[in-house]
């Protein structure tokens, strides 16, 4: 039987990639996109969201818009990462379909309201906010879903939008610690498992002589990536964050886990959006990856896309 998730995202090019894995998975049952201001302007999330859909051949899984700032702190966006658009050098355009009437945060609290208790899980791959919001809204809803599935968060590898912290969550701190603090269970992928999955020139030549519509699409987006990565990061090959937490639902030996506490730093002007990832503590509330399996990811995100 087919899992039952939310993708909740900002595309950008990362989430483009985790949403071209998702779907082409027979292994989910897609309830629905939600998105959300983050990687750029919520305009331009909702837009990429549906162009992805229509790219994949799935207008049968809605797309919602969602929250446009976060719950407290001022926007901050990554358009030098993911491109003005969001879509790396991939043109963006108008998709003949767009997001459905409503907001991303009342279709999370319907959709996993009307399941029953403990079968949803929701794919978190951008900032927390509209989850936060969905929890706030329906205090029910933790008890409800079966899992939150996150890419956030940083600890050995410190942060990639400042010294400390990694951009989910310093985009949308305050929802991020409501998040971790609400009981649900959480499985996240921070930067110490998604650095080590980079996009090498081999990968991505693979992707691209599938000669598929999503595979020329991953394929731009991963070479543009990959000059980012050389141009602002001054590395070598991109790391593939976002597609992480969908490659553990599908293959979860790819991804080795260790229980633990999260809490996020809301007030450190210095700090903020830190995550204080604490193995030793007796009262863990999440599952942290902390090794992945580069060529079973990329090999995985291959056989997919063809």
């Amino acid at each position: 039987m087919a899992e039952p998730i939310i993708i909740d995202c900002d595309p950008g090019v990362d989430d483009a990639l985790a949403l071209l894995l998702a779907f082409a998975s027979p292994e989910f049952e897609l309830l629905a996109v939600t998105t959300v201001g983050g990687n750029v302007a919520a305009a331009k999330t909702a837009r990429n969201a549906c162009l992805i859909r229509e790219v994949a051949g799935r207008d049968d899984v809605p797309v919602y818009a969602g929250a446009t700032r976060p719950l407290v702190r001022d926007a901050v966006e990554a358009g030098d990462f993911h491109g003005v658009e969001g879509l790396g050098a991939v043109p963006a355009r108008t998709p003949a379909r767009g997001a459905e009437a409503g907001d991303s945060q009342r279709a999370i609290v319907d959709l996993v309201m009307a399941r029953p208790a403990g079968s949803v899980s929701l794919t978190v791959v951008g900032p927390m906010t509209n989850v936060a919001a969905a929890m706030a809204s329906e205090p029910a809803l933790a008890g409800r879903l079966k899992q939150v599935v996150a890419m956030g968060g940083a600890r050995r590898e410190g942060g990639n939008i400042t010294a400390s912290a990694e951009f989910n969550i310093f985009a949308d701190p305050h929802a991020a610690a409501a998040v971790f603090a609400s009981g649900v269970p959480i499985v996240c992928f921070g930067l110490d498992a998604t650095h080590q999955v980079r996009a090498t020139e081999a990968h991505i030549a693979a992707i691209e002589a599938l000669g598929t519509p999503a595979g020329a699409m991953a394929a731009a987006m991963l070479r543009f990536s990959r000059q980012v990565e050389r141009d602002v990061v001054r590395g070598t090959d991109a790391p593939l964050h976002d597609p992480c937490p969908i490659a553990w639902l599908l293959r979860p030996a790819l991804f080795e886990l260790k229980p633990c506490r999260i809490e996020v730093e809301t007030t450190s002007p210095l700090t903020m959006g830190h995550t204080a990832v604490e193995f030793r503590s007796a009262q863990p509330n999440a599952r942290w990856a902390v090794s992945a399996d580069a060529d079973g990811v990329f090999a995985l995100l291959t056989e997919r896309l063809a």
